[in-house]
């Protein structure tokens, strides 16, 4: 996140905390509700069924490469790579024994090694089943993405400690809502965007109390959260409309076609804006509602007016930074994609407005025009909650600084380049203390 909240925030005035909960609460009540009344109960579209190819694990152990044969392509052999690959199966009919496969060719194979642990197909002959062979599929990632991820938790945990912990928990509850509601109900014929809208107010409730705990200020960034995600719903209904998307901008959106008819891919790309955004708005949101409690707490003379222009002005370099991180993670993810502009021999002007690449763009541009508008809402909310309750000159314009002890230049240059002990006498050389 994009803020400290290692020190607890000052408590609220219990009147303020008493509104929020009684705004806070019936928003919590009803995302509950309509998760339930959308809850998959079955009966949706059966996924298409496909042939069920026997997979075993195995180890290779040993390796051959030959010439390749000619072909009426390459009357002279092949360019590609040919021979056999002897693997020790450990599962399946041949467990225990040796078996042979042919080298793996053509786009995407695996390229494999002595000593490589790989996954078999074993294939039967239709004509006669009693016939079988080997090829090789992929490797096998189990171990090295068990390891990867341990490293990340214990990262995570190491850094972060408690909180780090609790994020890890939000995180778990995240995918646990995605793949326990959102994907099940879109594909139970679900319309995808109350079921993206319902999944991600979820998340937020779950990960940003878990992590950030149950205060006023998390409050506000969950209703900035929320509000932000209103608006990145709506802008993102009305782009899609005005630019005639269907969402048969990309392969994986046919190939999921022609297995589950019944979805509905206008709305699964709405749905995809909305949940993409979640965790950028996320991150604004906490950081203002944290930027203006700090700036409250450290100067409780400032304004609403001067807490919110205070906190905007760093909401505008947080968003300066995080449009170009949403851009480039769009850009990342889609890389083959981009290339098309390089191999495609259509103009550009055309291939910008072509669907696969439309949609594109309406997805940073719609996830950036909701990123903008969570900061001024954020900011607003946080002012008013940080400042209610003050009572006389507090709640107007801030006062001059309380007079401190003048010191000449010279004491402070000697303070400044003297020991520890002599900067901060009897912190022992700590450093933790407030200027």
């Amino acid at each position: 996140m994009g803020a400290d909240h290692t020190r607890p925030a000052p408590a609220a005035p219990p009147r303020v905390r008493r509104l929020l909960l009684a705004t806070v609460v019936p928003l919590f009540v009803l995302t509950v509700l309509a998760a339930l009344v959308l809850w998959p109960r079955g009966g949706g579209p059966e996924p298409a069924e496909a042939e069920n190819v026997p997979r075993h694990h195995g180890t290779v152990t040993r390796v051959v490469t030959e010439p390749c044969p000619p072909t009426p392509e390459a009357p002279e052999g092949g360019g590609g790579r040919c021979g056999t690959v002897t693997v020790a199966a450990e599962q399946g009919p041949d467990a225990g024994r040796q078996v042979e496969a042919p080298i793996p060719d053509g786009p995407g194979a695996p390229r494999v090694e002595v000593g490589d642990e790989v996954i078999l197909v074993e294939l039967t002959d239709p004509a006669d089943p009693s016939v079988k062979a080997y090829n090789i599929a992929e490797h096998q990632r189990a171990t090295p993405l068990i390891w990867l991820v341990a490293l990340f938790a214990a990262a995570i945990v190491a850094f972060g400690r408690w909180r780090g912990l609790a994020a890890l928990g939000g995180l778990v509850a995240s995918f646990a809502i995605l793949l326990g509601f959102v994907l099940p109900g879109i594909g139970a014929g679900r319309s995808p965007l109350p079921v993206a809208i319902v999944g991600a107010a979820l998340i937020m409730f779950v990960v940003l109390y878990l992590t950030h705990g149950i205060t006023a200020q998390t409050s506000v960034a969950v209703l900035g959260t929320l509000g932000s995600l209103v608006v990145t719903g709506v802008l993102g209904t009305l782009a899609t409309a005005a630019t005639h998307l269907t969402g048969f901008g990309s392969e994986d959106a046919t190939t999921l076609s022609m297995f589950q008819g019944g979805v509905d891919l206008h709305g699964l790309l709405l749905a995809g804006i909305i949940i993409g955004s979640l965790g950028v708005l996320d991150d604004v949101t906490v950081t203002q509602a944290a930027t203006v409690t700090e700036l409250a707490h450290a100067n409780p003379g400032l304004s609403r007016r001067q807490l919110y222009r205070a906190a905007t002005r760093v909401g505008r370099a947080h968003i300066a930074s995080t449009v170009n991180t949403i851009v480039l993670a769009y850009a990342g993810a889609s890389l083959p994609l981009l290339l098309l502009l390089v191999a495609d021999s259509r103009p550009v002007s055309e291939i910008l407005t072509s669907e696969f690449l439309a949609q594109e763009i309406v997805r940073s541009a719609v996830a950036t025009l909701g990123l903008i508008a969570a900061v001024p809402l954020t900011t607003a909310l946080a002012a008013v909650v940080a400042t209610a309750g003050r009572h006389g000159p507090a709640a107007g314009a801030s006062p001059p600084p309380p007079d401190r002890p003048p010191a000449a230049r010279s004491e402070a240059l000697e303070a400044l380049g003297g020991t520890p002990a002599e900067r901060w006498p009897g912190r022992r050389g700590s450093t933790d203390v407030a200027w």
